[in-house]
């Protein structure tokens, strides 16, 4: 599988990443989940301290210890749960992050985390300090590179300007095209990478569209009446190839643009992890394919979460 520089660092990831949310929590699933993405020349492997309570990071370290060398392993910072573990709160504050990197390093089995990333912020957050926190623990060696997970326009503008960070985690896909206007022409400038999460827009964008529709609940998800969205998944499907999938055209549309990286995508079992591998290894899209693309789809924009 393809790999590529992710932003400013020395990280080769692949341009497919295993979204490890959906792993669960038995042992030999996760394990075996892991093991096929690694043959399918997966090197990219994302969790965070709030997946499960950190048993995930858990899991994914002890399926991960025995190729450390030949792995990017990226975790996530910033939700506190509460003791009685009903919720979680907020803190990007420098003590927090200092203190949660080695909690995640010892469940993770690791000397180092190659990508850590703010999971979360909103524009009131003391960001100086956070950033503060995330260039110590590279001068550490706690830490290769860091980054944020976020959707937030002004929030990214503001790491983009006045930190070092490799990379932005945010939803990104056909349906959800609203990084397009104003992140992805920022952070190509910047030379920072997008990691784009969400690809199949929660299996929308997938063979099992009908299912994955009938069952949404949303009147509307992005713009599209339900009516729209399910004009839009025939279309798309009756303009598929011999060597053209709906997965595909998902993946593909995705790192179609230079400021993107790498899609992370979860699986919750091994035929999903190869159907996504499959699909990340379609052909490119051509610039006609491309075009038709945006010419059906909405180009959608950031109203809310300033």
């Amino acid at each position: 599988m393809k790999k590529r520089t992710l932003g400013s660092s020395n990280l080769q990831v692949s341009e497919l990443g295993l979204g490890c949310m959906s792993l669960g929590q038995e042992k030999k699933t996760a394990q075996a989940i892991i093991e096929a993405a690694l043959e399918e020349g997966i090197n990219y492997f994302d969790t965070a301290d709030l997946y499960d309570y950190g048993i995930n990071e858990k899991l994914v370290g002890e399926a991960l210890k025995t190729v450390r060398d030949q792995v990017i392993i990226a975790t996530k910072v910033g939700n506190r749960w509460r003791e009685n573990k009903d919720s979680w709160t907020w803190d990007p504050s420098k003590a927090y992050i200092k203190a949660a990197v080695k909690d995640s390093l010892q469940r993770l089995q690791l000397d180092y985390i190659d990508l850590y990333q703010l999971h979360g912020g909103t524009i009131e957050d003391p960001l100086d300090e956070t950033i503060e926190a995330f260039e110590e623990l590279k001068q550490e060696g706690l830490i290769r590179a860091y980054g944020i997970s976020s959707i937030r326009p002004n929030v990214i503008r503001e790491f983009a300007s006045r930190s070092s960070i490799a990379s932005v985690m945010m939803q990104y896909s056909l349906i959800d095209r609203r990084p397009e206007e104003e992140a992805l022409p920022l952070l190509n400038k910047h030379g920072i990478s997008i990691v784009a999460r969400g690809p199949l827009a929660k299996g929308l964008l997938s063979n099992k569209w009908r299912k994955k529709l009938e069952a949404m609940q949303e009147k509307e998800l992005l713009g599209y009446s339900r009516n729209e969205l399910k004009e839009l998944l025939m279309d798309l499907e009756n303009r598929l190839t011999d060597e053209r999938s709906m997965n595909g055209l998902a993946f593909r549309y995705i790192l179609q643009h230079e400021a993107v990286t790498a899609v992370v995508a979860g699986a919750s079992s091994v035929s999903q992890l190869r159907e996504n591998a499959r699909a990340v290894a379609e052909p490119p899209l051509s610039a006609e394919e491309y075009q038709l693309l945006q010419s059906v789809t909405k180009a959608n924009f950031y109203e809310q979460h300033r």
